[in-house]
């Protein structure tokens, strides 16, 4: 599990940097540059608070479709710490891995 810092203030999941869903998606099958994948995981806060019951993580499990990212094996992210970037995302393509480098 990686240590994730996730800079979507406006996540339902989020909570001082950390994600209480307790596993996220990161999308972008073609994905060349951190530009290109997406927390799939993200829902838009919209006057919603997160649950009592759900507890903030400073570590997660991330699975991830970036395939050409020198941290994906076999659909799962491998990196001791993960940015997610996309504060004031509306939309889950508004947000980002920020950790994703190219294999060669």
């Amino acid at each position: 599990m990686a240590e994730l810092k996730c800079a979507v203030d406006n996540c339902v999941y989020n909570s001082e940097k950390c994600c209480c869903k307790g596993d996220i998606m990161v999308g972008g099958k073609a994905a060349g540059k951190k530009e290109d994948t997406c927390c799939e995981s993200f829902r838009e806060r919209k006057g919603e608070r997160v649950s009592n019951s759900m507890n903030p993580s400073r570590t997660i499990s991330i699975d991830c479709e970036a395939t050409r990212c020198v941290y994906n094996t076999n659909y799962k992210c491998y990196a001791d710490h993960v940015d997610i970037k996309g504060c004031g995302a509306c939309d889950c393509k508004e947000t980002a891995c920020a950790t994703f480098k190219e294999r060669n």
